[in-house]
């Protein structure tokens, strides 16, 4: 044990330990699972499911975010199924801001002792540096996690633009499979991550969709934005987008792509309204530039198909002006009211807020803004639905049902 009684996970601990990663994202975490591979660690997502609410209430306060309770019960009854847990790490990541989301790793450790792993280390991953470990991200890392991010976001976009259309049920989700693990192999062979790879493979996803058999009919359409577990994670949102395909909708959930701008953005508005250090924000401007060059291929490939793109992030940024400031960094902060702006500026104006209960930055930020966009945007049919242990998938459904109702109502009438 070292560092306050904890286990530090060391460079010499990545020739024979696996690495256990919490889902999220389906896609993106498959792919992020062969950038780690390919970068020397033996790694493993999880994907159990049932009982892990319980699992993480046995551990974690009730109180405490869901998303934390969901991460740490999945851990936990991941770690009792195996038989031998001497060479098992977790990993999780930190924004270091003051969500609650940045104490997530304390929680997991006193949870872990507590459960009877305190031998297994947690590797903390942070832009901002929160802890140091022996898990070392290299520059050629970053660019293969960017180029997996912008894989999944481009795959995940298309597959929400023709799985409510399908002509053959099924073949939608049938091609996500098949280009995930053909962008897998690649990245897990180190290729698929440079310039003209990442055009090409945007160019062959694009394509692949826009091959598809689709029959394009007027449908509710409906954007899905919140804290950014439960808004990915159908573990920490009940499945909520096979609901909504289920009810004839398509749907529409902005990329994790955003969500690391944002990042990248804070320290730059932290400078200007909080005072920072320069040279951070000189260093995240490398960053974003790398990011928007890749950005503008991927939408330059959308274009090139019969599906409209989505915005710049440079667009988006700026959406939040009048309504929320670039001040407002706490959990998902403006770039959750920019994210609903956006979803109704493209006629995605039928919204579900998903957020967990309790969550405050959250409920500011997504239900404290509602009315000011309904008040500029009359149009605008919005639904903030709560995400706890205690909350009933059947009441969150018949309050998702009552939005829908109206949302086919303006069809109707449209």
């Amino acid at each position: 044990m070292e560092n306050n009684d904890y286990p530090v996970f060391t460079k010499e601990m990545a020739k024979d330990y696996t690495i256990l990663i919490p889902s999220m994202l389906d896609v993106h975490m498959k792919l992020f699972k062969e950038v780690i591979s390919s970068s020397g660690y033996k790694c493993e997502v999880c994907t159990n499911t049932k009982n892990v609410a319980e699992v993480g209430l046995k551990y974690v306060h009730n109180d405490t975010c869901y998303p934390a309770t969901l991460v740490i019960g999945q851990f936990i009854d991941k770690l009792n199924s195996l038989e031998d847990t001497s060479k098992v790490a977790l990993i999780i990541t930190q924004t270091g801001g003051g969500c609650r989301a940045s104490n997530y790793i304390y929680l997991l450790r006193k949870a872990l002792k507590k459960a009877g792993y305190a031998h297994v280390p947690v590797i903390s991953i942070s832009l901002s540096g929160i802890e140091h470990n022996g898990f070392k991200i290299t520059l050629t890392m970053v660019r293969k996690l960017i180029a997996a991010m912008l894989y999944g976001d481009l795959i995940m976009f298309l597959h929400n633009k023709t799985r409510s259309y399908e002509i053959e049920k099924g073949s939608s989700t049938s091609l996500v499979d098949s280009l995930c693990q053909r962008i897998a192999i690649q990245l897990k062979n180190n290729k698929g991550y440079r310039t003209k790879e990442l055009k090409n493979n945007f160019k062959m996803i694009c394509h692949e969709f826009d091959s598809l058999p689709i029959e394009i009919v007027p449908k509710v359409k409906v954007g899905i934005v919140g804290e950014i577990y439960v808004k990915y994670a159908s573990l920490g949102n009940n499945n909520l987008e096979e609901f909504l395909v289920s009810e004839g909708c398509e749907i529409n959930v902005p990329g994790l792509l955003g969500f690391m701008y944002y990042c990248l953005y804070v320290p730059k508005y932290d400078k200007k309204y909080y005072g920072g250090s320069f040279l951070k924000t000189k260093m995240y401007d490398v960053l974003i530039a790398y990011m928007k060059k890749r950005e503008k291929m991927m939408i330059k490939a959308i274009k090139e198909t019969k599906f409209e793109p989505m915005q710049e992030f440079k667009h988006t940024l700026n959406l939040s002006e009048g309504i929320l400031s670039h001040g407002v960094k706490m959990g998902e902060g403006f770039l959750l009211t920019a994210e609903m702006v956006e979803l109704i500026q493209t006629h995605y104006e039928n919204i579900v807020c998903a957020q967990p209960f309790g969550c405050l930055p959250n409920h500011i930020c997504g239900k404290g803004v509602m009315k000011k966009l309904r008040e500029i945007y009359p149009d605008s049919n919005i639904v903030a639905i709560d995400y706890d242990p205690s909350a009933t998938k059947v009441n969150q459904e018949n309050r998702i049902k009552l939005m829908l109702s109206i949302a086919r109502e303006k069809l109707t009438n449209n």
